[in-house]
């Protein structure tokens, strides 16, 4: 990781240079690994674990918090989320037949009453693994959708199924897909024209002579009580638009009745696909997609990541980044660990306790 970091490009004076830039980077990394979230708290971990910096890491002395400050303002954040990503990927590979697609706004970072100036990232997850194989700061004069299709030309999707919202369904984007020889699942909504309406309409009024394939499952939760059902078709020559979406094989829909001491709810969403999975395995895609928002969710709840003070737009890429590192570091430790635990739990342990820090990081 020390040598991946010494690329980064160091904006400091170099004659004035007291602290590498890869030992600070590693010392942060390491202070995120254990869970800690704001500067001040992550300066005084480092402190305290001079010692432990040194003999494992060759790190001979710690930078005062106005030295971490000022560098993680000033390094290239993208770059090191970049370096991030590929360690992650020769450390814990890119094996996943599900990759999963959503961008995340980092609240507070934008100008007041105006959140659209919030800083946004989009990120590209497998959803078996927990690794990033791919994010995209999204700037302010630009949407989720041009970043991803750029993102595309990178990611190798070959053999996977990339899932995204409604929004990312877009005939270009299915194109540069299968040209990569992945395939998609997306959802549907009003932003594809008439598809959304056509499809909705063919299941509720199905002709006599489509055979349409079934799965359905039945889940208790506690006084929660959740039917699922996909209807699954592949005859689609009644889609007269079927031909404008490259690789399209499939549209299905998946029907969700709750219950409730409340009463019960019901709501049926549409989606299409270039595969042609059973209906059964196309609703286990289809669920496997809620992991990339479960992902963002830790971030907030894990790190407080919207509440984040740091002032840089630089500074929250590069923490970012390290936060991903960091769940997919102990996912991959935890799913062979003796004696399973939180995430949360497990980094605190590892801010207690130095060699298990060590493992967590080897992990993988």
């Amino acid at each position: 990781m020390q040598e991946k970091f010494a690329v980064i490009e160091d904006p400091r004076q170099q004659g004035y240079v007291k602290h590498k830039l890869c030992d600070i980077l590693t010392m942060v990394m390491c202070a995120v690994i254990c869970g800690l979230d704001e500067l001040g708290t992550v300066v005084t971990y480092i402190r305290n674990r001079a010692a432990f910096f040194n003999e494992n890491f060759g790190i001979p002395s710690v930078p005062s918090k106005a030295t971490f400050s000022r560098v993680l303002r000033m390094i290239d954040g993208e770059k090191v989320a970049k370096i991030m990503v590929n360690i992650m990927k020769e450390q814990l590979g890119e094996q996943g037949e599900v990759l999963a697609v959503d961008g995340k706004a980092v609240r507070g970072t934008g100008k007041d009453g105006d959140p659209n100036t919030n800083l946004q990232i989009i990120t590209a997850y497998l959803t078996e693994s927990g690794v990033v194989l791919g994010q995209e700061k999204i700037h302010e004069k630009t949407n989720e959708i041009p970043v991803f299709q750029e993102m595309l030309d990178d990611l190798n999707v070959k053999g996977k199924t990339v899932t995204a919202d409604a929004m990312h369904c877009q005939k270009e984007t299915c194109r540069k897909i299968i040209e990569r020889e992945g395939d998609y699942l997306f959802g549907l909504k009003g932003n594809q024209g008439t598809l959304h309406d056509d499809v909705a309409l063919f299941f509720e009024n199905t002709p006599p002579g489509f055979e349409i394939e079934t799965f359905a499952t039945l889940e208790k939760n506690g006084g929660r009580l959740e039917c699922r059902r996909c209807r699954k078709l592949t005859q689609l020559d009644w889609l007269e638009q079927k031909s404008q979406w490259p690789g399209l094989k499939t549209v299905f829909a998946i029907d969700r009745r709750v219950t409730t001491k409340k009463g019960t709810s019901e709501e049926t969403g549409y989606y299409i696909s270039s595969s042609d999975f059973s209906a059964k395995k196309l609703m286990e895609i289809a669920r496997e997609h809620w992991k990339v928002e479960s992902m963002h969710w830790m971030l907030d709840v894990v790190f407080s990541e919207d509440f984040s003070a740091f002032s840089s737009e630089e500074t929250h890429i590069t923490l970012n980044s390290f936060r991903k590192y960091a769940l997919a570091l102990h996912r991959a430790y935890l799913a062979s660990a003796p004696k399973k635990c939180a995430v949360k739990t497990n980094m605190l342990n590892c801010l207690l306790d130095d060699s298990l820090l060590l493992r967590v990081i080897a992990s993988g």
